[in-house]
This record gives structure tokens, C-alpha cells and sequence, in this order.
């Protein structure tokens, strides 16, 4: 595999590994997004200083209004926060 290809399936294996255990497999409950964070982008959560942080993310993130994030809408993160990494690195 590819470089990109090995990517994008660390990105699916990634959803697929915390997805499911409170719901459904194809989406992302507040309480699997946020232990997703904790473990995946521990350096994005500061706990304890805003408790507001995976509400408000999962508000954003929750396209169709379901209360979780499916993989489209993750997705969506994913490549939000790689571009905002990429503009912080090249300033």
C-alpha cells in the first residue's frame, strides 16, 4: 500500500475502533467522540478546562442533527483539523 492508502485506512480503523461501543456501529456517540479524543488527540482536549469542548464539537460536527457523528461527518473533522496543522506548520 501507498503512503496515502495506508493513511486513509489507519483513518477508518481509527472510527471503526471506537465507534460501536455505546451504539451503533456506523457512528460516533459524545461519550465514544470524546474517549476517541482523549486517546487519539490527547493534545486537542484539556481536561478539566473546557467541559463544553465535546459538546460543542459534536453540535458542529452533527450535520443531520442525529446527536452522533457518522463517518462522513467525521471525516469532515479529520480533514479540517490536517488542514489547520498544515497552515500552522507553514507560518
Amino acid at each position: 500500500m501507498t503512503e496515502l492508502e495506508t493513511a486513509m485506512s489507519m483513518i477508518i480503523d481509527v472510527f471503526a475502533r471506537y465507534s460501536g461501543a455505546e451504539g451503533s456501529k456506523q457512528s460516533l456517540t459524545k461519550g465514544e467522540l470524546k474517549t476517541l479524543m482523549e486517546k487519539e488527540l490527547p493534545g486537542f482536549l484539556q481536561s478539566g478546562r473546557d467541559k463544553d469542548t465535546v459538546d460543542k464539537l459534536l453540535k458542529d460536527l452533527d450535520a443531520n442533527g442525529d446527536a452522533e457523528v457518522d463517518f462522513n461527518e467525521f471525516i469532515v473533522f479529520v480533514a479540517a483539523l490536517t488542514s489547520a496543522c498544515h497552515k500552522y506548520f507553514q507560518a
